[in-house]
């Protein structure tokens, strides 16, 4: 029986790391994605070569974030910590959601 109760709590307890986990890995993977969009998205584009670069790599880098971001918001509405973070990010960046 100990060895039972022994076996039910290492479960429960590996289940809310792999939880906690699964919560840091998708909204640490959209802060990276985003980073790097960001990053472009900062960048002066002095000439028209350089606006070509930096528009390709806005449109492989920021598709998709907005969408991230509203999806990672209604999942964790009710966790006060990683709204925090999620909230610092402004939304609407996405070229087509500007016009």
């Amino acid at each position: 029986m100990l060895l039972l109760l022994t076996l039910l709590l290492f479960t429960g307890t590996v289940r809310a790391e792999q939880r906690i986990l699964s919560l840091l890995s998708d909204v640490a993977m959209f802060a990276e994605d985003r980073k790097l969009c960001d990053h472009f998205r900062g960048e002066e584009p002095y000439d028209a070569e350089r606006r070509a670069f930096l528009e390709e790599k806005m449109l492989k880098l920021c598709t998709g974030t907005d969408q991230k971001l509203a999806e990672l918001k209604i999942k964790y509405a009710h966790n006060p910590e990683v709204m925090s973070v999620l909230n610092q990010y402004k939304v609407n960046i996405e070229p087509h959601s500007r016009q």
